[in-house]
């Protein structure tokens, strides 16, 4: 079978590539208990057959119908949400849409951040806007989604009327319980389901993500086609390759290679690298243990970082993302006077100078003691990126059994929160409040 993927280990070395296979037996009794639904957060495992029952169901036609509603009439989709509430959506369309092509409407993210600047600003320039909200919360009350959705609510009530703005926003949230749930039901918004046994960063296939991709006009179903098809393939997968990556990243780390470096060479992926790093970052780094996920884009980062990478501590490999076919023909024009000394280049393919430059770079870092595994992707279309994002999920969860940590739960989130709650001194926290206080002044003399 032909998939969509194809995993190059041509730049590993050939020792590391034989520790990584020594781990297959360890990387299969992980398969095995994440699809038998045993094993550690086995009651977070509803994202692992999630596309195939996604395809057919009625939330799909529902939320064309909503995107549809919602666009008619409007200038701005406003997405507010955190962390997995936001990224992957955010990822697709950031990857899908046509570079610097006018959205309408266009679709702004916010609530993953407390820059008063930024809500400000943004706020300015909804004023004169026509504009709905798609709020996106588990229980309505983490702090940075739910400033913003008061702030943004107010003002959608100003501009056309309590009742009206209610017929503007969708609220994606828990089924029955929680802040945004009884908020909704008392407003009458409509309102979509986050469910329960599917954890924020692993959520990009439900109505989490597909609502915005979906305002955004991109299409849906061969998103979630691709991940289906991925779902199918990796069950019982015969392809053992699919094995390497989550294997490789344990050898590596159990080698002394402490930082994973996920490289792209296309701008749209950028924020497919930020999704990335939460997926593997909150899933992994809990214990004392787990791989630092970090991302670069090049060629733009070798000017900045390339020269750490190349020569700096050798604790770090790279993983890099290729598309193979990005649907652009732009090649380079020949010049009469040729003063930049490019005409050796011209009528190349501008695709085909960055594929030279990626494996020119992989050679130099494999050089260097900085190897690197290549994902190579067929296309950047919604079948495609599909097949990757599940691909990357399926990964990260087995990576994380045979790491030897729950790869659905993050504890250590909570730390920040509730210094944050005793510092703004939210009632409940009063002993907490002065036992920071007390620490900061200390810091401060």
């Amino acid at each position: 079978m032909i998939h969509p993927l194809h995993i190059d280990t041509h730049s590993i070395p050939s020792g590391m590539l034989s520790e990584a296979q020594a781990l297959f037996p360890a990387v299969m009794t992980a398969h095995r208990q994440l699809h038998e639904g045993r094993g550690p957060g086995a009651e977070y495992h509803g994202w692992l057959n999630w596309p195939s029952t996604m395809l057919e169901s009625m939330d799909m036609r529902r939320i064309m119908a909503t995107s549809k509603r919602l666009c008619r009439d409007t200038d701005v989709i406003l997405v507010i949400g955190i962390g997995g509430s936001y990224l992957g959506a955010k990822a697709i369309i950031e990857a899908l849409r046509e570079p610097y092509a006018p959205a309408t409407p266009e679709v702004h993210f916010i609530g993953h951040h407390l820059s008063g600047r930024e809500i400000e600003g943004l706020k300015a320039y909804l004023r004169d806007k026509r504009f709905a909200i798609n709020v996106i919360s588990k229980s309505g009350t983490t702090t940075e989604p739910a400033v913003a959705f008061r702030i943004f609510k107010t003002l959608l009530e100003e501009q056309v009327g309590k009742e009206a703005a209610a017929q503007r926003i969708v609220a994606t949230t828990d089924a029955h319980r929680g802040a945004l749930r009884e908020l909704a039901e008392r407003e009458g918004y409509e309102t979509y389901v986050i469910p329960d046994d599917i954890g924020g960063r692993y959520s990009v296939f439900t109505a989490v993500g597909l609502l915005p991709i979906a305002c955004a006009g991109l299409e849906i179903a061969p998103l979630i086609t691709g991940a289906e098809a991925a779902e199918k393939a990796l069950k019982n997968p015969v392809d053992r390759q699919f094995y390497l990556y989550p294997a490789l990243r344990n050898a590596f780390y159990a080698a002394g290679r402490k930082i994973e470096l996920f490289v792209h060479y296309e701008p749209a992926l950028g924020f497919v690298a930020e999704w990335w790093k939460q997926l593997f970052g909150e899933s992994e780094g809990k214990a004392g243990k787990g791989l630092f996920p970090a991302s670069v884009g090049y060629t733009t980062d070798l000017h900045s970082l390339g020269q750490y990478v190349q020569e700096g501590e050798r604790h770090l490999f790279e993983t890099v993302l290729a598309i193979e076919e990005t649907g652009s023909t732009l090649r380079i024009e020949n010049d009469a006077l040729d003063s930049d000394g490019l005409n050796y280049l011209a009528g190349r393919r501008i695709d085909s100078v960055n594929a030279h430059a990626m494996q020119a770079t992989m050679l130099a870092h494999a050089d260097g003691g900085a190897p690197s595994l290549l994902l190579r992707l067929k296309h950047l279309d919604a079948y495609h990126l599909g097949w990757l994002l599940y691909y990357f999920q399926w990964s990260c969860a087995l990576s994380g059994i045979v790491l030897g940590v729950n790869p659905f739960d993050q504890p250590g989130v909570e730390a920040y929160k509730n210094n944050m709650f005793a510092l703004l001194e939210k009632p409940g926290h009063e002993a907490a409040t002065k036992t920071l206080k007390k620490r900061l002044e200390g810091l401060q003399k």
